[in-house]
């Protein structure tokens, strides 16, 4: 049986997942493999080669059966897979500074591979999940993570633009000043932009900037106390479930972020569908259908005739970017004739 694989390249771990002509996942959860990018380009190439044989020994099959592979990776890498010059916060190495991964990972294997960032990769699974393999339907994806990805589907395929920079929706600048109860806050982006997406939705804009905003409001508060911010935000999703005022209030306001950025996404791409993923939305259901209101709430009055657009959260979000890798590459051998 021909198949391709997905392989989800993250900074400390590798996620595989197999997929059959039939469009049929041969891998239902993670199925993960030490990653060792720190230890630079060739030891974790070998990391690829053999996490890719545990994944396909696992079903039964061997290297053989893969005629094409999928590949993502963070970025900042051009859409063929060449990383950034300045190198990568997850591949921190300095061999990684302009190392052209997919050419390196095909090399490696003898296999045709194609390459997404994680962002774009994700919100091509998302998009699948909703509408199948083929279709027509447009669809925006925002990833809440450390950062903000996601990507932009137009008729079945990523939006990658130019130089790969497509779907870099986290630097989208939103008119963050019409949000309530942030009146002073001026959130800065570690890309060094003031009032982006990612400066308000995601963890590192936590950290950064709604914390110390919310803490001082709020003086005995236990997050106070902890004398480190970076260990303090990676509880406020935890403690925001559970009702807590403040931490509720951070994710109303990266909520309502979110609702400003879909509405000017909505009248650039009038798409079939919105779709939210990433960490902030691993929880309950009460929460995700709580954070999808509140995002229906921060967004301007639409028409009447786009006000019925729904908001999806990712399916197998954990799994969503070796899927979308792996949908890519089935793509490839599709029209090159493997499967």
């Amino acid at each position: 049986m021909d198949v391709v694989a997905g392989v989800d390249l993250g900074g400390t771990a590798i996620n595989y997942t197999l997929l059959n002509g039939q469009e049929k996942f041969l891998i239902e959860g993670l199925c993960e493999y030490p990653a060792l990018s720190k230890e630079g380009p060739q030891v974790c190439l070998q990391q690829i080669e053999d996490g890719l044989k545990m994944a396909v020994q696992s079903v039964g099959l061997t290297l053989s059966n893969v005629v094409v592979i999928g590949l993502d990776t963070p970025g900042p890498a051009s859409s063929a897979g060449v990383l950034s010059a300045r190198g990568s916060t997850n591949f921190a190495h300095p061999d990684w500074a302009g190392f052209d991964i997919r050419e390196a990972v095909a090399r490696r294997t003898g296999k045709p591979v194609t390459y997404l960032n994680d962002g774009n990769a994700g919100a091509l699974w998302g998009h699948y999940a909703l509408f199948g393999a083929a279709n027509q339907a447009t669809s925006i994806s925002a990833v809440i993570g450390t950062g903000l990805g996601g990507g932009v589907i137009v008729n079945n395929g990523v939006v990658k633009g130019r130089k790969g920079f497509g779907g870099e929706l986290g630097h989208v600048l939103i008119p963050y000043q019409s949000i309530r109860g942030i009146e002073g806050l001026t959130p800065q982006c570690n890309c060094g932009r003031i009032g982006d997406l990612e400066s308000l939705c995601s963890l590192t804009a936590i950290g950064k900037s709604l914390l110390p905003y919310f803490l001082p409001k709020y003086p005995d508060h236990e997050l106070g106390k902890t004398g480190d911010l970076d260990k303090a935000a990676k509880l406020v999703r935890g403690l925001a479930e559970q009702g807590d005022p403040m931490c509720r209030e951070i994710f109303r306001v990266q909520a309502h972020a979110l609702g400003l950025f879909f509405d000017e996404m909505v009248n650039t791409f009038d798409p079939e569908a919105l779709i939210v993923g990433g960490g902030a939305l691993e929880t309950k259901e009460e929460f995700q259908c709580w954070f999808l209101d509140e995002i229906r709430a921060g967004m301007p009055p639409q028409r009447e005739e786009q006000a019925d657009i729904p908001i999806y959260v990712m399916p197998n979000g954990d799994t969503a970017g070796a899927r979308g890798a792996a949908i890519e590459a089935l793509k490839l051998a599709r029209q090159s004739g493997l499967i």
